[in-house]
């Protein structure tokens, strides 16, 4: 059976460009994606960062959207924390009265964003604390069960919309275990606590309405190409977009306006370790060569799902990468 694939799409603003380009591309990716049976793009909530303009997360789903047919789409995710549970049900209730049956809703912990734009957003800094009971709260209007007596999502209310926990650690694993919903682990940029998290999971999940069984998902970065020799140029790229975007701002730098020989020497001087600590679980090459790295990795996280990031540079190339994996793992090892 086929493994599900899916698409996590950033929303890359790269050198050049402007937010209107990439969302352009955005369209073009969710297309390519339905045309070749993707299950589902994702868009993740970032603030301030000048290379990613998926920050008005609902926005940019009801203008993919409007482009496409058959997809899912959906937040991947919302970072809860920085909303009121009651907004994001009346956000995605639109959606999915909007989009009917396609819709998802992945919930993080994380600010998505440093400590000065928490403060710009209005972000408690101890908002993170309530996040199961803010899922719950949300979930309540979703299914047209409030927990505040007198207060629906309108719209929203018995939408339904499926929920997802997303994370990187055992916290979000363990939540999404005890509230019998599926799991999104985010190894494509934090590998380190993946098997844990996902054996922890699996050890503590409980059914739900919305879930009977354990369903994981698991991140990973793609860069399929036609040479192998175009796999490790954009290995490059992606290895430089990484360190301006960690370290940049250190030295006044973002991934706009940062040159190569600037992000080279941040790696140098002692970021490559990191940068290739998230870069952990990527698989670059040929087809075949990506489908060999895609079937030691599910070995490994035995995961339902994978959720795959596709960071080229070019958006060509990124159309590319996603054309040449739907290829490789069709009919891919399970």
């Amino acid at each position: 059976m086929r493994v599900p694939l899916s698409i996590l799409d950033l929303a890359p603003v790269r050198r050049g460009q402007t937010a209107a380009e990439s969302f352009a591309t955005s369209v073009a990716v969710a297309q390519r994606a339905e045309e070749l049976g993707y299950d589902r793009v994702w868009y993740a909530e970032h603030h301030n960062i000048p290379a990613i303009a998926s920050s008005a997360t609902s926005v940019l789903i009801a203008h993919v959207g409007a482009h496409t047919s058959t997809i899912r789409l959906g937040a991947g995710g919302v970072m809860l924390p920085n909303h009121a549970p009651l907004l994001i049900a009346e956000q995605f209730g639109t959606l999915e009265a909007m989009y009917p049956g396609r819709i998802d809703l992945g919930l993080g912990r994380a600010p998505g964003s440093d400590e000065a734009t928490m403060y710009a957003l209005r972000r408690n800094p101890r908002s993170a604390e309530t996040f199961p009971e803010d899922v719950l709260e949300l979930q309540g209007y979703l299914t047209g069960r409030s927990r505040i007596p007198g207060i629906e999502a309108i719209p929203g209310q018995g939408s339904n919309v499926p929920l997802y926990i997303l994370g990187s650690s055992l916290y979000g694993a363990r939540l999404a275990a005890a509230l019998g919903l599926p799991y999104a682990f985010a190894s494509h940029f934090a590998p380190a606590a993946l098997e844990a998290a996902l054996a922890a999971y699996r050890a503590e999940f409980q059914p739900s309405e919305q879930l009977e069984r354990p369903y994981a998902m698991a991140g990973v970065n793609v860069l399929a190409v036609d040479d192998p020799d175009d796999a490790q140029t954009q290995l490059r790229s992606v290895r430089r977009a990484r360190a301006i975007g960690l370290f940049g701002r250190r030295f006044g730098l973002t991934s706009l306006d940062a040159s190569d020989e600037q992000a080279d020497e941040i790696l140098a001087a002692g970021a490559a370790a990191h940068v290739d600590e998230m870069l952990t679980h990527t698989a670059a090459g040929t087809p075949g060569e990506v489908r060999g790295f895609l079937e030691g990795f599910l070995r490994l996280t035995d995961a339902e799902e994978l959720i795959t990031v596709h960071p080229a540079p070019d958006a060509g190339d990124r159309l590319r990468s996603l054309t040449l994996l739907a290829g490789a793992m069709e009919p891919a090892a399970a």
